[in-house]
């Protein structure tokens, strides 16, 4: 047994959270991983909510096209940086509220290319909005971010978007695919948002679907898909356009326990392949699959061994 099926296997070597039929989700349905109201603090519930609607929200942010009026240098980032690809000096993040949310606190951190970080902590802890600033959806509130070695401060709201286009690549838990286009549209969505034309886009998304193992299902509606076949779609939507950072957003959490197994066995390959991988969780198992391990707890980050 692999050490990935150690980790997901139930203890009776059943599966207590059973299959995933296919179309089980609807559009506004809650995630199967929220925690039930009043479990937290009026500002934690307040700053989980938030983050985690600005995410669904902000899809369409996460891959908006470049404007002509960005330098191609900037779009491109620095892919030749030799220092590391993230590093985060005294960051902080805070909602004025009301309630008034202090989200990060001071947060060092350092990734190197190649590393596979997972970021654990439980709800309203800080993950989501993490995953907003490494992403270039938002922008700290003190300190310092530097991407490849570009201080992101001195960046418009267009060059960030044209960096975030080209060097980021997102996964959702809740798969944000398009339910009226096939599963290779959905995927050649990311190449239209980085700027490509179509007779581009289409051999890339079709080359990430095969990686992915989906070469089969081109011509499907997601709709028409398991949970873990549209996270896979998601996955391929996100490396099509070969990005330096792929973030994951819980990317296990509407999934069982053997679709969540495949899923981390993919982010493996992709590691092995030299793909920086930042993943958020509130699940030790799958984080215990990453190399690297980091705990946020009310918005303050401390390495785990």
């Amino acid at each position: 047994m692999s050490r990935i099926d150690e980790l997901f296997a139930a203890p009776d070597g059943s599966d207590p959270a059973g299959s995933e039929p296919a179309g089980s989700e609807s559009a506004g349905s809650e995630p199967a991983g929220s925690e039930p109201a009043g479990s937290e603090s009026a500002a934690s519930e307040t700053s989980a909510g938030t983050t985690r609607r600005t995410l669904r929200d902000r899809l369409r942010g996460a891959l908006r096209p470049a404007r002509d009026t960005v330098s191609d240098a900037t779009v491109e980032g620095n892919p030749e940086f030799a220092g590391p690809i993230i590093e985060l000096e005294d960051v902080t993040r805070f909602f004025p509220g009301p309630p008034p949310v202090n989200a990060l606190r001071g947060v060092n951190l350092t990734v190197e290319r190649g590393d596979y970080l997972a970021i654990v902590g439980p709800s309203g802890s800080g993950k989501s909005t993490m995953l907003n600033t490494l992403g270039l959806l938002d922008r700290p509130s003190t300190g310092r971010f530097l991407f490849e070695g570009i201080d992101v401060a001195g960046l418009s709201d267009d060059e960030r978007s044209a960096l975030r286009g080209r060097a980021v690549g997102f996964v959702f838990q809740s798969f944000h695919l398009m339910p009226t286009r096939t599963v290779l549209e959905n995927v050649m969505l990311a190449g239209t948002y980085a700027g490509l034309t179509r007779d581009e886009r289409e051999p890339l998304a079709r080359t990430a679907l095969e990686r992915v193992g989906l070469s089969h299902r081109v011509d499907f509606s997601p709709n028409t898909l398991s949970g873990g076949e549209r996270q896979r779609v998601a996955i391929a939507r996100a490396v099509c356009t070969s990005p330096r950072l792929l973030l994951a957003d819980e990317p296990t959490g509407n999934l069982d326990r053997e679709n969540s197994a495949s899923i981390m066995r993919l982010f493996q390959e992709l590691s092995s392949d030299g793909l920086t991988i930042v993943m958020i969780t509130h699940d030790q198992h799958v984080a215990d699959v990453a190399e690297r391990r980091v705990r946020i707890n009310d918005g303050e980050l401390s390495e785990l061994s």
